[in-house]
């Protein structure tokens, strides 16, 4: 009788999962939130304005993790960064766990905009890493389909929970730390290459240094301007949904913000794992496109008041975010010198994170001297005329990277 020998898992093969770990329990928790800011309104009593600067102050985390982190795992290794970063995700849902005011969720939102800036940054690199240059595109459709899971599951969960489970806004947050707490474990256990191999200065370096070589920028401009819509319509749907939901629809139940979220994130992870194939051009070029008719129906829904269509617009706009991010999101890797990786990407993530909350504040300041619904209109128009100047650039430049 022959014997049949099983060979063992590669190292890669143990540690792409380990790292997409990283990126989806990050998303996770900068999401999980959502459906459970009505519930904080009721709580602490703040008022629109304010729920829009709580969620937005997340991007202020963003942004300075990676001003001051964006190089720093090329430098030191992934996990030295990973494991840390981590850590602070779990510290964001203490704060939210134990809030006893709305300066406790400022500070957590703040605490996961860290974590969800370094990880980010720190995990796409490390699985470009991983999948090695002549697999890009799939080191790419890794990072946004675990980007886009964390995105779809954590409203969901919260959701869910926060409508039928006691204790609504304790055990989100306890089952979240759970989850932190496998990733991190899966973490450990894997091999830091970069890090046994010698790659980098070996030194931390804590300064503001990300960026694109001059001779690419000019090729940047398209992805960056696709990753900051893209998120504008993610940071619509993360920040203000609910609200649409409850306030415009009737529908007092939570869970059902959550799973309007969770269908956005949810055909946009399908929709990444589908389209593999398509050139990161032609995906842009699509998703830019498609975010067009996906903000229309959003208005749409708001002023038929029709949940049929929020549920339709969220279909289109999940579309959008997986054409719109996978391919800007690999146009930038192939940009990016492998010595500068997460420097550069670290970049379009500022781009990304800066589209997510800044026309948020926007609607909510709008909405307090208009109504809601025209505040929504002028997102719209910014979208479509910020997703048109995209399109129009590309032509000038059609094949970035």
């Amino acid at each position: 009788m022959t014997e049949v020998r099983v060979r063992p898992p590669t190292k890669t093969a143990k540690t792409i999962p380990a790292v997409a770990s990283i990126v989806t329990a990050a998303f996770l928790g900068s999401v999980i939130v959502t459906p459970l800011y009505s519930l904080y309104q009721e709580k602490f009593g703040f008022s629109e304005i304010t729920l829009t600067l709580v969620y937005a102050v997340y991007a202020v985390g963003n942004v300075t993790a990676l001003l001051l982190f964006g190089r720093i795992s090329d430098n030191v290794g992934r996990k030295r960064v990973a494991l840390p970063a981590l850590g602070l995700a779990g510290g964001s849902a203490l704060l939210f766990l134990f809030a006893q005011s709305t300066a406790w969720l400022y500070a957590g939102r703040l605490t996961i905009g860290l974590a969800v800036g370094i990880l980010s940054g720190t995990g796409t690199a490390w699985l470009a890493e991983q999948f090695g240059p002549q697999r890009r595109t799939r080191a790419t459709v890794t990072a946004a389909t675990a980007n886009l899971t964390g995105i779809a599951v954590g409203p969901l969960l919260g959701g869910l929970l926060g409508q039928y489970a006691p204790a609504p806004l304790v055990l989100p947050f306890l089952v979240y730390l759970v989850l932190l707490a496998g990733a991190a474990a899966a973490v450990a256990r894997i091999p830091d290459e970069r890090q046994r191999s010698g790659h980098g200065t070996g030194r931390l370096l804590v300064r503001p240094r990300i960026g694109v070589p001059r001779d690419r920028l000019r090729s940047f401009v398209t992805p960056a301007v696709t990753g900051f819509v893209t998120f504008a319509l993610g940071g619509l749907y993360f920040a203000l949904i609910p609200t649409i939901v409850l306030r415009d629809l009737h529908l007092a139940n939570i869970a059902v913000s959550g799973l309007v979220v969770f269908e956005l994130g949810a055909v946009a992870a399908v929709c990444i794992s589908l389209g593999g194939r398509l050139r990161p051009a032609s995906a842009m070029v699509g998703g830019l496109v498609a975010l067009l008719p996906a903000v229309a129906l959003v208005v749409a829904a708001q002023a038929a008041r029709s949940l049929a269509l929020l549920l339709l617009g969220a279909a289109v706009g999940g579309i959008a975010m997986a054409l719109g991010y996978r391919g800007s999101l690999e146009v930038v890797n192939r940009l990016a010198p492998g010595d500068r990786r997460a420097e550069v990407t670290s970049l379009y993530f500022v781009s990304c994170f800066v589209g997510n909350s800044v026309p948020v504040i926007g609607i909510g300041v709008l909405s307090t001297v208009a109504s809601p619904l025209t505040a929504t209109v002028a997102f719209a128009a910014m979208v479509g005329a910020l997703s048109v100047a995209a399109l129009l650039w590309h032509r000038r430049d059609p094949a970035p990277g």
